[in-house]
């Protein structure tokens, strides 16, 4: 009878990823699941019958057209670039299996209309702002701009920059990724690592930080157990 290390049970992308980065350092594992599709919450449902099967509803109208040529992410989300995830997969080799798509674009939607915001002087002060982020180093007080991170709020450090209001709804919301202004009372640090992370995201393709798994995120956990 196969002995094995560690025994994995669920597919689920958390249970995909432990899997693979102890079957990575070496370990012998036994993956199961008791679905016929790779993923748990986070799967992609296809064909698109599984889906209406799935939430009990009737089937899908024929002007759909074919459920084979639909792939329905039951928990959609985009991966910076740069992020944690995405060094997680290159570590473990994960991405010999899978191909990602570049987000062509990101925009700002307020008002009923795409926005440009920055006026002239708008991007003179974001543009230092944005070097005094990318230059940021925690533990070099050199960085800091005379502002300690651990008692600086982030609306002071918009402040110290002298950024409008506009651009600081922008770079909260659309950079930092912010879900609401609760940020704004917050200690610095965190904020300013977001910001980091979405432009050295961004640097890596040019056209977005955010990439997709070309046929949805349930690619994620398969590429993990493969």
């Amino acid at each position: 009878m196969p002995e094995f290390d560690v025994i994995v049970l669920g597919t689920g992308l958390k249970e995909c990823v432990l899997s693979g980065l102890m079957s990575v350092n070496g370990k012998k594992v036994l993956h199961m699941d008791s679905n016929p599709y790779y993923g748990g919450e986070s799967a992609s449902i296809s064909p698109l019958e599984e889906l209406y099967k799935r939430f009990q509803v009737s089937a899908p109208s024929t002007s759909m057209g074919c459920g084979k040529d639909w792939n329905v992410d039951l928990i959609p989300k985009f991966l910076l670039a740069n992020g944690p995830l995405v060094k997680m997969l290159l570590y473990t080799e994960v991405t010999r299996y899978l191909d990602f798509k570049v987000i062509e674009g990101s925009f700002v939607y307020k008002g009923g209309k795409l926005q440009n915001l920055m006026g002239m002087f708008d991007k003179r002060r974001f543009r230092k702002f944005m070097s005094f982020v990318l230059n940021f180093e925690e533990k070099d007080p050199r960085t800091h701009h005379d502002m300690d991170p651990h008692r600086t709020t982030m609306r002071d450090v918009f402040r110290h920059f002298d950024l409008g209001d506009d651009v600081v709804e922008v770079t909260g919301h659309a950079l930092a990724l912010h879900v609401n202004d609760d940020y704004l009372e917050q200690l610095c640090l965190m904020t300013i690592n977001r910001i980091k992370l979405y432009s050295e995201s961004l640097a890596r393709y040019s056209l977005s930080p955010f990439l997709y798994p070309l046929f949805g995120l349930g690619e994620l956990p398969q590429g993990f157990v493969r």
